[in-house]
């Protein structure tokens, strides 16, 4: 099983041979870069290029390793038990599989996504150490191995909130997707608004980059920013000509879509001030 990309991913050489290094190693792949630099997306593209099924767990500030495999509901037991529901007489009844233990039980090649694992406690990726490692983990309540037979293809995303341990850095093969050059911005972009006008397209990338390199910016826009940017200029019919900025402001039009805090804006406002005080 290779990944070459698909039709609607453009991915760069050593993007994909760090998936299909991945793969071979039977290794987690972890996955860090900007937000929206099509880090989620990769793992969608990389089961629709395989043919398997995807499996995804979206990490959250609350989220326990521990829901990954399985929870307990002993709550309700205990309600079931105190209404007479034989029920009861079956834990299993009121164990909830998590999406390892989905993805282990498949019974067939599957892509797990474990999607943001950087927003969950400093431990979560420790606590998962064995599980990924040795792909099984024990249910307590029922006295059962639970294996994977299959072994799944995992990618791990992070945005890089906060670092992860060695431990588990160790155990994972690792790629970092850079932000993408103009030429492979281009590719990008044709994928997703084919046969936009070439002058337009270049003017608006001009701009764009020139905004992301601006020095003292809060948040540098991404790329699936700049994709809904382009989708405003063409919804507005837009040209090149209409792009060009006046001395009124250095901000580009509908700047709403690629700045997204008061800061970056008032940046841009300061330095239009100041571009018209040295012009006088």
């Amino acid at each position: 099983m290779r990944f070459e990309g698909t039709e609607s991913y453009v991915a760069t050489g050593d993007l994909t041979m760090a998936v299909n290094a991945a793969v071979t190693l039977e290794r987690p792949l972890l996955v860090k870069g900007e937000p929206g630099t099509g880090k989620t997306e990769l793992a969608r593209q990389v089961a629709d290029a395989l043919g398997v099924r995807m499996i995804e767990w979206n990490i959250k500030s609350t989220t326990r390793a521990q829901q990954g495999l399985y929870e307990y509901d002993a709550v309700s037991r205990l309600r079931d038990s105190q209404l007479g529901d034989e029920r009861v007489n079956d834990v299993r009844n009121y164990i909830r599989k998590g999406k390892l233990w989905e993805a282990f039980q498949a019974g067939e090649k599957v892509v797990l996504l474990i999607d943001e694992i950087d927003k969950a406690d400093i431990e979560f990726p420790n606590d998962l150490l064995q599980e990924l490692d040795r792909m099984e983990f024990h249910v307590y309540e029922t006295g059962e191995t639970i294996r994977a037979d299959v072994r799944p293809i995992v990618i791990i995303t992070s945005n890089n909130e906060k670092e992860l341990p060695d431990a588990f850095l160790r155990r994972c093969f690792f790629h970092y997707i850079k932000f993408p050059e103009a030429d492979v911005l281009r590719q990008i972009v044709e994928v997703h608004h084919p046969g936009i006008k070439p002058q337009l397209l270049t003017t608006a990338l001009t701009q764009f980059y020139e905004l992301r390199e601006q020095p003292g910016l809060k948040k540098k826009p991404s790329t699936s920013e700049v994709l809904d940017w382009l989708k405003l200029l063409l919804a507005e019919d837009m040209d090149a000509e209409d792009l060009k900025r006046d001395g009124a402001s250095a901000l580009p039009k509908l700047h709403g879509a690629l700045l997204k805090n008061e800061q970056d804006v008032h940046l841009f406002e300061r330095l239009a001030f100041m571009a018209r005080r040295q012009g006088r």
